[in-house]
C-alpha cells in the first residue's frame, strides 16, 4: 500500500499501473464509510501478493487528484490498469463485492498455473514439459513422487533445480525414504547415533545433514543439533 500525494500520484499510480493494476482509494480523515471500507481494501488487495497494488489519496490533502477523478462522493475506488480507469465504484461496498472488484483485476491464470493446480501426476508432468524451469511445478511432482515412495525419481527431478531452502528439504526427504530411514518414533535416538559417529563418518554426518534439513528450520532440534555438529567437526 503507498500513500500518494498530487506530487508523486503520477508515478505510484498512472505509471505503475501500466505494469500491474492499481487500485486507488480516495478518502479523508473525516469520512465514516472511509474507514469502513479502507481496511477491507487494504486486506483484499495484499491477498493478491502483489499482483494487484493499493494506492491511497487523501483527497482533502490532495484536491489535484481528487479534481482529476471528479470525486463528488468519498469513499471514492478506481481500478488503473495501463494507465487509464478500467473500473470503479463509490461507497463503503460489502467485502464479498470489494473481493470480486479486485479479483476482475487478475490475470487469468494461465495453462500451466491450471494443470498445478489440478495437482495430479500427469497434469504436473505436462505442466512441466510446458515450463521446465518452474520450480513450483517441480516442487509438487517431486513431492508426489515421494509420497509414492519413489524416491530415486524424486531426486532426478529435483536435480534439474537450484538448491533453495525447498528444494533441499524435498531432496532429503527422498534421500532418507532411499535408506528407508522414517522421521517418526526414534528420531531423536538416531540424531544421537549419527552425531556421535559424524566426525569420523562421512556417510553419517551426510544422513544426519538429511534428517535436519527434512525436518526443517521449525523444528527446536535442527538448531540444536546443526550447533552440536558444528562443534564436533570445528
Amino acid at each position: 500500500m503507498i500513500d500518494a500525494t498530487d506530487a508523486t500520484f503520477a508515478q505510484v499510480a498512472i505509471e505503475r499501473s501500466k505494469t500491474v493494476p492499481v487500485v486507488v482509494d480516495l478518502w479523508a480523515e473525516w469520512c465514516g464509510p472511509c474507514k469502513t471500507l479502507g481496511p477491507i481494501l487494504e486486506r483484499v488487495v495484499a491477498e493478491t501478493d502483489g499482483a494487484v497494488e493499493l494506492v491511497k489519496v487523501d483527497v482533502d490533502s490532495n484536491p489535484q487528484i481528487a479534481n482529476a477523478f471528479r470525486a463528488q462522493s468519498i469513499p471514492a475506488v478506481h481500478a488503473l490498469v495501463g494507465g487509464q480507469v478500467v473500473d470503479s465504484f463509490i461507497g463503503a461496498l460489502p467485502e464479498d463485492q470489494v473481493r470480486a472488484f479486485v479479483g476482475a483485476l487478475l490475470p487469468a491464470p494461465s495453462e500451466v498455473d491450471l494443470l498445478l493446480a489440478a495437482g495430479d501426476e500427469a497434469s504436473l508432468a505436462t505442466a512441466l514439459a510446458l515450463e521446465p524451469a518452474r520450480e513450483d511445478v517441480g516442487l509438487a511432482l517431486a513431492t508426489l513422487y515421494v509420497d509414492q515412495g519413489r524416491p530415486d525419481e524424486a531426486l532426478e527431478l529435483l536435480a534439474r533445480f537450484p538448491e533453495t531452502g525447498a528444494v533441499g528439504h524435498l531432496a532429503a526427504r527422498a534421500r532418507l525414504l532411499a535408506k528407508g530411514v522414517d522421521l517418526g518414533e526414534g528420531t531423536d535416538e538416531k540424531l544421537d547415533s549419527l552425531l556421535d559417529r559424524s566426525k569420523e563418518d562421512e556417510v553419517a554426518r551426510q544422513e544426519l545433514i538429511d534428517l535436519l534439513d527434512a525436518l526443517g528450520p521449525d523444528d527446536p532440534r535442527t538448531l540444536q543439533y546443526r550447533k552440536a555438529l558444528a562443534s564436533k567437526l570445528f
